[in-house]
């Protein structure tokens, strides 16, 4: 049994976290939705979907005070709250403590390295879950497709290999990655097509990939963060991008993607970190990015209006 950490235990997390208890782990659920976490310390976590149904109890809390080292600390917050996530996450580390750092897009781990070093930090991919809060400790996800790892710099293998064991234990099934690159940006060219096009149509996945305008966008962003890749010397080991993309969509035809729930929620979303990074890596090949700086502009636009 392992004493596992998630930070930022939202709906991604909360699905990690109940299967992780199922599996006999000591999970400390950290988040900062005061509802949720009173939810999950009264009546436990229950979590359903593709894994199926059950309610677990779980320690749940609002900051990482009283808990002490982990053997694994999960950072599953949105990208733009790593850093804070990063220190919330000091008093959780023992000597060894490996942190895996789970967001969408690009920029997050290196974040977090800033924070707590760059030897213990494991980048994490993962994909196809279509994850959501159903009400405060109530969590459903329509798969679990992706869950990738691999060092940032200096963790090593062993540390890397006792870390997935925590997640294989609990039934995901995880592939380790020397190439993180490669990884990344595998996953990547997914959410730029759904992410924000889900998020600009109100759409789900489903219903992007089979209306022909909002296909020609989501297939645009992807085949501008694939062009990008390719210029950048990044390897993409999936056969054709774009059928890839197809058939990970496929399976979660009904999802909703986080950066379209935080929008329905009036939430501030991850769009600088998915399909923002795109024109800022594109910057550096002079290849143009007009898909993607379109959705990024009209998302920014929508979140301008917010009040909450």
């Amino acid at each position: 049994m392992a004493k596992v950490a998630i930070v930022g235990c939202g709906a991604m997390g909360s699905v990690y976290a109940g299967l992780m208890v199922s599996a006999g782990h000591e999970v400390h659920a950290i988040t900062l939705w005061p509802d949720h976490a009173a939810a999950m310390q009264a009546h436990g976590l229950r979590v359903e979907g593709a894994s199926g149904d059950r309610t677990v109890p779980i320690h749940a809390s609002t900051t990482t005070d009283g808990i002490g080292p982990c053997d694994l600390v999960i950072i599953a917050t949105k990208s733009f709250d790593v850093e804070a996530a990063a220190k919330a996450s000091l008093p959780l580390l023992g000597p060894k403590t490996p942190v895996q750092t789970i967001q969408n897009g690009l920029g997050s781990p290196e974040k977090a390295a800033a924070v707590l070093g760059a030897d213990r930090i494991a980048i994490g991919v993962v994909g196809g879950f279509g994850a959501s809060i159903r009400a405060p400790g109530h969590a459903h996800h329509n798969g679990m497709e992706m869950i990738r790892f691999g060092a940032l710099a200096g963790l090593s293998r062993d540390a890397l290999e006792t870390s997935a064991e925590v997640w294989r234990s609990a039934g995901f099934t995880v592939a380790l990655f020397e190439d993180v690159k490669q990884m990344v940006w595998e996953k990547l060219i997914m959410n730029v097509a759904f992410s924000g096009t889900t998020c600009a149509t109100g759409m789900t996945i489903g219903e992007v990939m089979n209306n022909p305008d909002a296909w020609k966008i989501a297939r645009g962003c992807s085949l501008e963060a694939i062009a990008v890749a390719k210029a950048a010397g990044i390897k993409l080991d999936v056969g054709d991008p774009i059928e890839h993309v197809r058939k990970l969509g496929s399976k979660i035809p009904d999802a909703k993607p986080s950066m379209l729930l935080d929008h329905l929620a009036h939430r501030r979303s991850e769009v600088d970190a998915i399909n923002g990074s795109i024109p800022a890596e594109a910057a550096r090949y002079g290849i143009p990015t007009p898909m993607n700086e379109a959705l990024v502009a009209i998302i920014r636009a929508r979140e301008a209006t917010f009040t909450s």
